[in-house]
């Protein structure tokens, strides 16, 4: 089974367009989703947790569409800003998050409150960024979610919380039945951790693979301006002059015979398609 399936979705703003969306995340896998600021990242997120209304298509989790009330329990969702009642305590938190979730597990919410040392009896509004964020990820997981969605989560905080988040997440899908969707400007944190790779610019999926895929599919070249111009242009994603020659990102099965690219890091691949022009 698919843990998230996008099928030509769309929404219009006034000044903005997420356009024709399409992109499957596999049952048991984590997809990284990156793009530059005003992308269309939180946009899309919202639209797959039905926050937003979409204008077309379709979007379903777990095999049912977003609209369906089971939804509300098979995600658990970590916000960039954590919106909880900030004169609660995590305990009184716990009680209220009670009402809400019919599978919620006090249990294994009380296990991720140790584990991430938050004081159980303090104010939230006392919380660093960083205890905001596990307090986040400790509601989440503590209502037996099968699909966690995290729109920059990990930005902003110190590598030694990161990497405890990232660990989570690995353990999370350990499970072959749960799945992540993870938005985040830290692409080496992404090349890490994600088993897929989905591109967004100025509204457009650009590109949606897996990750070894990606290094297979692109690479770098180092090549004379007059060498670069025979090339066929489809098979030039960006180039850039230098006075030493160029450096272009390229699709390997479009170069010719006796050329060979180099290996392309997921960060270089997403500045250079985020700088793409026509050639």
């Amino acid at each position: 089974m698919n843990a998230l399936v996008i099928e030509h979705l769309s929404k219009a703003y006034d000044k903005f367009r997420l356009e024709d969306i399409n992109l499957t995340l596999p049952a048991g896998c984590i997809m990284g989703l990156i793009g530059e600021n005003g992308a269309g990242k939180s946009t899309l997120i919202r639209l797959i947790l039905g926050a937003a209304i979409k204008d077309g298509g379709a979007v379903s989790v777990l095999g049912y569409p977003n609209s369906a009330p089971q939804v509300k329990e098979e995600i658990g969702f970590v916000a960039d800003e954590q919106v909880f009642p900030d004169r609660l305590t995590p305990l009184q938190l716990g009680k209220v998050m009670n009402g809400i979730y019919q599978s919620w597990q006090p249990e294994t919410y009380r296990r991720f409150l140790n584990r991430f040392s938050l004081p159980p009896t303090q104010e939230i509004r006392k919380f660093s960024r960083g205890m905001g964020m596990k307090l986040g990820l400790a509601v989440a997981l503590s209502h037996a979610p099968r699909l966690l969605i995290l729109d920059e989560a990990t930005s902003g905080l110190d590598p030694v919380a990161r990497e405890d988040i990232l660990d989570l997440l690995y353990e999370f899908t350990r499970d072959p039945d749960h799945s992540v969707l993870i938005s985040s400007h830290i692409v080496s944190d992404l090349e890490k951790l994600c088993d897929y790779i989905a591109f967004l610019k100025n509204g457009r999926l650009m590109l949606c693979e897996e990750k070894d895929r990606l290094s297979e599919e692109y690479g770098l070249i180092r090549l004379s301006e007059s060498e670069l111009s025979a090339l066929d242009p489809a098979a030039v994603v960006h180039k850039k002059v230098t006075p030493y020659g160029c450096e272009a990102l390229v699709k390997r099965a479009l170069l010719p015979r006796g050329i060979k690219a180099s290996p392309i890091e997921i960060e270089e691949l997403f500045v250079a398609m985020a700088k793409e022009e026509t050639v």
